[in-house]
């Protein structure tokens, strides 16, 4: 499940940074300047109706030497979604959860739990950032002809297998550029956004495992 786990938080914490607007509970803490960053890209994601991104997934270890890159695909209509990597997907249609291990051949089926203990993209960020985070900008770079803002944070739980989670937001477009989560192992994973689309054209069956398209695939269900 680990695996499940870092790719969801991934996918929260960059291309769906700022899906809730940051009302900081400990403003002496937490940069002003970070905080105005995290609001325009909230403000942004808002005016979205169904998006849909692209984006490259890197495994490295403490000496930031790449153990795996993978690329992948996230989109997204209210609470549903679907994440897609090699060898994995995860479908969603805001009551049921399909996890699917394309090696194994295998699909764990849940429901959605609504206490807010199930790992989603939108359980992640109910109150993400305020709650479990102090944040600060630590300055801007250049790539290429973007200019890119990095904001560093820090989760207030200390029991958490991550110490730093650095996220780049792309200054001109209020827009997630790229996000590295440093875990306590020493390994770090770092996920950039390729392409991105506001509204892509999709429909709800998207988001609902259909068995008839993968022969053979062992159905575990944990209903």
């Amino acid at each position: 499940m680990k695996r499940w786990f870092t790719l969801l938080t991934f996918v929260s914490a960059t291309f769906l940074a700022g899906a809730q607007k940051i009302t900081s509970n400990n403003p002496v803490n937490n940069d002003a300047d970070a905080k105005k960053i995290l609001d325009a890209v909230s403000a942004k994601f808002k005016t979205y109706k169904t998006p849909q991104a692209s984006f490259t997934y890197v495994i490295e270890n403490a000496q930031g030497k790449a153990l795996s890159t993978k690329k992948g695909t996230v989109t997204m209509k209210g609470t549903k979604y679907r994440v897609t990597i090699p060898g994995m997907e995860i479908f969603s249609d805001g009551k049921t959860s399909w996890n699917l291990d394309k090696s194994a051949n295998e699909v764990t089926v849940k429901d959605v739990d609504g206490s807010g203990a199930e790992m989603t993209p939108q359980k992640l960020f109910t109150n993400f950032y305020d709650k479990d985070f102090l944040y600060k900008l630590n300055g801007e770079k250049k790539v290429g002809s973007k200019t890119i803002q990095e904001i560093e944070l820090t989760p207030n739980n200390k029991t958490r297998p991550y110490h730093k989670v650095y996220v780049w937001v792309d200054k001109a477009s209020s827009t997630i550029y790229s996000a590295k989560i440093l875990e306590k192992s020493g390994n770090r994973y770092s996920y950039t956004i390729n392409t991105f689309k506001p509204a892509a054209s999709v429909a709800d069956a998207d988001f609902v495992f259909d068995k008839k398209k993968y022969p053979g695939v062992e159905v575990v269900d944990l209903r």
